[in-house]
């Protein structure tokens, strides 16, 4: 039974840095890409950052560009999402996805490739 799940979440101060962390379960990890997604209420969810299966290509939704960094650990069967600067407006409940792609170099921004998901994990940035 493949089971992703998502932690580190939290209050923080607008500003401030946040860590997630998605650990995997019951799949070969280094076969998938892995992406983050956040919710926030009321609103669609949207794409956050990608990663290849290699780790050597990421793709940043620009609203998080230069903020956020995304990084997976294979040998840990575990990605992060490293948050700086936050801003009230990332606040939402945060999903990790495992995703299909052709080669471990390639990335997919479409959110019908990925066929795991995570339970979410909730970011709150204070004002």
């Amino acid at each position: 039974q493949v089971q992703l799940v998502e932690s580190g979440g939290g209050l923080v101060q607008a500003g401030g840095s946040l860590r997630v962390s998605c650990g995997a379960s019951g799949l070969t990890f280094g076969n998938y890409a892995m992406g983050w997604f956040r919710q926030a209420p009321g609103k669609e969810r949207e794409l956050v950052a990608t990663i290849s299966r290699s780790g050597g290509t990421t793709y940043y939704a620009d609203s998080v560009k230069g903020r956020f960094t995304i990084s997976r650990d294979n040998a840990k069967n575990t990605v992060y999402l490293q948050m700086n600067s936050l801003k009230p407006d990332d606040t939402a409940v945060y999903y990790c996805a495992a995703g299909l792609t052709d080669a471990i170099w390639t990335i997919t921004t479409l959110r019908s490739d990925y066929i795991y998901w995570g339970q979410g994990t909730q970011v709150t940035v204070s004002s």
